[in-house]
C-alpha cells in the first residue's frame, strides 16, 4: 500500500548511493573472475555477465543523464558512441566513471518538485515522472543483477551482498578510510 507521505527529496540520493554500492560490489566480484567467464554467452538477457553490467550503466545514463535533465534530443548521438559498449575492464571503468559522475550530478540537484516533473523516453509510451524514472532505473538494475546472481549460482559462486539494510550499514570499500 502506497505511503500517504511522498518520499523526501533525500530519496534519490539514498537510492542511488545504494544502487552504486550494490553495482560496485558486483563489479568487484566479476573482475575477480577470469575474463573468459565474464565474457561467455550465458543466454541471459544481455548474454554475458560483462554486457549485463554495461547495460545497467546504459540504462542509468540514458534515463538519468539525458532524459531527466531534458536532453532527449541528444539520445541518438549518445546511442552511437562506441565507448558505451566497452569490450574490456579498462574501457568499462572509464565508461562507468562517466555514467556515475553524470548520475551523481543530476541526482544531487533534484528537489521534491523535480521528482514530480514529467519526463518522456522516446521508446516508452505513457506519462511518467522523474520519480518514476528513478524507480525504473533502480528496478531494472535489480532485475539484471538478479540475472547475474542466477548465473553465478549456476557456477556455485556466491554473489555479493545486496540487501538494503546490510549494504547501507557497511562502509563502502571504495570509500573506506584507513
Amino acid at each position: 500500500m502506497p505511503s500517504a507521505h511522498p518520499p523526501s527529496e533525500d530519496l534519490p540520493r539514498e537510492l542511488f548511493e545504494y544502487n552504486r554500492s550494490v553495482f560496485d560490489r558486483f563489479v568487484r566480484r566479476l573482475t575477480r573472475l577470469p575474463w573468459k567467464e565474464v565474457s561467455r554467452n550465458r543466454e541471459i538477457g544481455h548474454e554475458t555477465l560483462f554486457r549485463t553490467l554495461v547495460h545497467i550503466l546504459n540504462v542509468h545514463e540514458a534515463w538519468l543523464v539525458y532524459i531527466v535533465p531534458g536532453r532527449s534530443s541528444e539520445l541518438n548521438a549518445l546511442f552511437a558512441q562506441a565507448d558505451r559498449h566497452p569490450t574490456s575492464w579498462k574501457g568499462f571503468r572509464a565508461y562507468a566513471d562517466r555514467v556515475w559522475n553524470g548520475v551523481d550530478a543530476v541526482v544531487r540537484g533534484l528537489s521534491e518538485r523535480d521528482l514530480a516533473r514529467r519526463v518522456k523516453a522516446p521508446w516508452m509510451p505513457g506519462r511518467y515522472t522523474v520519480r518514476d524514472a528513478l524507480f525504473q532505473t533502480t528496478i531494472e538494475q535489480a532485475h539484471h543483477l538478479g540475472e547475474v546472481i542466477g548465473a553465478l549460482w549456476q557456477e556455485d559462486l556466491q554473489p555479493p551482498e545486496m540487501t538494503w539494510i546490510r549494504v547501507r550499514s557497511a562502509p563502502s570499500p571504495r570509500r573506506r578510510r584507513r
